[in-house]
Parts: C-alpha cells; structure tokens; sequence
C-alpha cells in the first residue's frame, strides 16, 4: 500500500507547484523600483573658522576641520570633514609671490580639474567673484572621484584650492542628493571667506 500512496504525493505535489508557479506568473504582478538610501537633511546652520594662515569661513555646525596629514601636506593644508556624509573637502592654502605665481597656481588647479575628463562626463565651469575673492568653481558630472572643485583668490598673494571627495567609492546615482546638499556648504564657505 505504500508504494501506491507515495506516487500519488508526488503527483499532488507537482500539481501544487505547477499551480502555484502560474499564480506567480501572473499579469498583476509588477517588480520593485530600484530604491536608493533615503537622506534626511538637517537645518543650515554655520559656526566661523578661523586659521592661523590669514584666511577665515563659515562652515556647517556638522562639519570639522582637522589637520591634513598626506605626504604632500603643508602648514596651512586642512580637511572639511563632513562626518554624517563620510565627505571631506581638502583645502589648501598657498601664499603668492607676485601674480605670476598665482597665475601659475590657478593653472595647475585647472589642471588638476581636468585629468578627471577620462571619468567625468562634462565639466562646468563657473565664475565667481565678490568683493572679497574671485576664482572658479568647477563642477563634474559622472562618476568621478571628485565632483566639485574649486580655487579663489583675492587677485595679489592669498590662494586657495579645494576639492570635495567622499571617502568609499560612489555610484553618482546615490551620491547626488548628499553632492548638491554639501554643495550649498562649500559655496557658503566661499562666499563667507575672508583674508588677513
């Protein structure tokens, strides 16, 4: 008698599956969109920094400056670390000569910007000037290392460079809410920066 019984469980049991199998199958069903991290966003509020190289900013109450530590780095190299986005802007800093130099400054930062056109899909320039500085600010589209570039000057000895970089590797796709959030900060930054 078990060999009559055990047969017809497994026909029962493909039955079943086959039933279920075009449940599954059928019209109504519809995938899941691709979802990305949802981010939520404090209120701007910014605190003054001032460094002992002549050159002060606002930055975000999130943010903290720490002491750059690359084997490139000068006295007066600092990071913007901003921790809740795992994002750091390296700034530095570097007193002209005379205009020549700062000329020569302003160009190698252009070039810095554009050996990331092998990534980048396009690079915007913009220029910005107050009373205060004037530069470039440059912005790359793509999945490059570092989206967003800039230097500022005040036209006789003061300079600074700054590029923003998110410390793990980034899919532009995810990034950009938290990108354009942390752009706001850097302009900010820039518009409030001041020389001694």
């Amino acid at each position: 008698m078990n060999k009559i019984l055990r047969p017809s469980y497994i026909y029962l049991s493909y039955c079943c599956a086959a039933v279920l199998l075009l449940a599954a199958c059928s019209s109504e069903y519809t995938p899941k969109p691709r979802g990305f991290q949802r981010f939520i966003f404090p209120e701007k509020q910014y605190k003054p920094y001032r460094s002992d190289c002549g050159f002060s900013f606002e930055i975000p109450e999130y943010a903290a400056v720490l002491p750059d530590f690359t084997q490139e780095h000068q006295k007066c190299w600092i990071n913007v670390y901003y921790q809740p986005y795992n994002a750091t802007l390296h700034i530095s800093f570097n007193k002209a000569k005379n205009s020549q130099e700062l000329f020569k400054l302003s160009e190698d930062a252009r070039t810095l910007v554009y050996k990331h056109t092998v990534k980048a899909d396009e690079i915007y320039e913009t220029y910005i000037e107050n009373e205060f500085v004037r530069g470039m600010v440059y912005d790359l589209s793509g999945n490059t290392a570092s989206n967003f570039q800039f230097y500022v000057t005040d036209s006789s000895t003061n300079y600074m460079r700054g590029a923003l970089y998110f410390n793990t590797r980034t899919n532009i796709d995810s990034i950009t809410p938290v990108l354009a959030y942390l752009k706001q900060d850097v302009l900010h930054m820039l518009e409030t920066t001041r020389w001694k």
